[in-house]
């Protein structure tokens, strides 16, 4: 399918000129990084820009630092340089999980994790690992910058907290602990390039604490606030992973769609929690299966 629609094209070379055309068209402009999803909403005219801004040759967005226990993210930075961060892996294991399932390596080449989460449909791979993270998102307009807490991010399907005239510039994530298990466990119709059913983020941390982060179960990526409150301070018995369970389908809001009904989403959320939770647990302690492995 060709694009109909006609727009102005801008690259600009460096932050400045790029925030300056943001700040004069406002949300009548859109950012091109990967344009994985861009192109395919223009092709289809879901959106009508009147201009694109091309970030890609702006080098400083493309970086990717660990440095005094914080993880910066650049707005260029793609799932397959996470992929291949040493830092990543090594120290931030659930985001590398997550972006080993995004669609396809071609996909993974071009796809960038802040647009990622600036798409904000409510399958997206990036959304559950960086709220279990704590992730803050930079933002930046002419003449201010801004970091806003990955649990305000996301308003609703397609709608952020982005303000007009800013665009995301980094992601930053404190590592929550030097040991820490983690597991992303995603559910699709098959193997290969397809959008998650129902996904689940999990964080097990020393002394029997726990984050959660659900996806494609609601109209945003969500934080599990009452299934961890289930989970705190406890070891993973027959008894509380129950509560988990039960905790975990009062939270989230399935609906029933192309992809999956609302009751097989219910469903296969407790036994991927379970699953998750118990490979997290494994990962702490030093004798769970490798990262990367499907647990489902």
């Amino acid at each position: 399918m060709s694009i109909a629609h006609e727009f102005e094209y801008q690259k600009p070379k460096d932050l400045r000129a790029a925030l300056k055309l943001v700040a004069a068209y406002g949300k009548k402009g859109r950012i091109l990084a990967g344009g994985t999803d861009l192109i395919g909403w223009i092709r289809e005219e879901r959106i009508t820009p009147e201009i694109v801004i091309d970030i890609k040759g702006i080098k400083d967005l493309a970086k990717i630092s660990f440095k005094n226990g914080v993880l910066s993210l650049g707005a260029l930075v793609t799932f397959s340089d996470i992929i291949e961060s040493r830092a990543v892996r090594e120290k931030f294991p659930l985001l590398w999980e997550a972006a080993r399932k995004v669609a396809s390596v071609g996909i993974r080449n071009r796809a960038t994790l802040v647009g990622n989460i600036c798409s904000a449909v409510p399958c997206c791979d990036a959304g559950p690992p960086l709220l279990v993270y704590e992730a803050q998102i930079v933002v930046r307009g002419t003449g201010r910058e801004r970091q806003i807490p990955m649990g305000e991010w996301f308003l609703g399907p397609q709608k952020t907290a982005l303000k007009k005239g800013e665009m995301v510039v980094a992601v930053r994530m404190p590592q929550p602990a030097k040991n820490h298990g983690a597991c992303y466990v995603k559910l699709g119709r098959y193997r290969g390039e397809d959008l998650a059913q129902a996904s689940v983020a999990v964080l097990v941390l020393p002394n029997h604490r726990y984050r959660i982060g659900f996806g494609a179960v609601g109209p945003t990526p969500v934080r599990g606030l009452k299934t961890e409150a289930a989970l705190q301070g406890k070891a993973l018995s027959h008894e509380v992973l129950a509560a988990a369970r039960n905790a975990a389908v009062k939270e989230i809001r399935p609906i029933t769609d192309i992809r999956a009904t609302k009751e097989y989403r219910r469903h296969m959320i407790e036994v991927m929690l379970e699953r998750g939770l118990k490979t997290a647990s494994g990962r702490l302690a030093g004798k769970g299966p490798e990262y990367g492995l499907d647990v489902i």
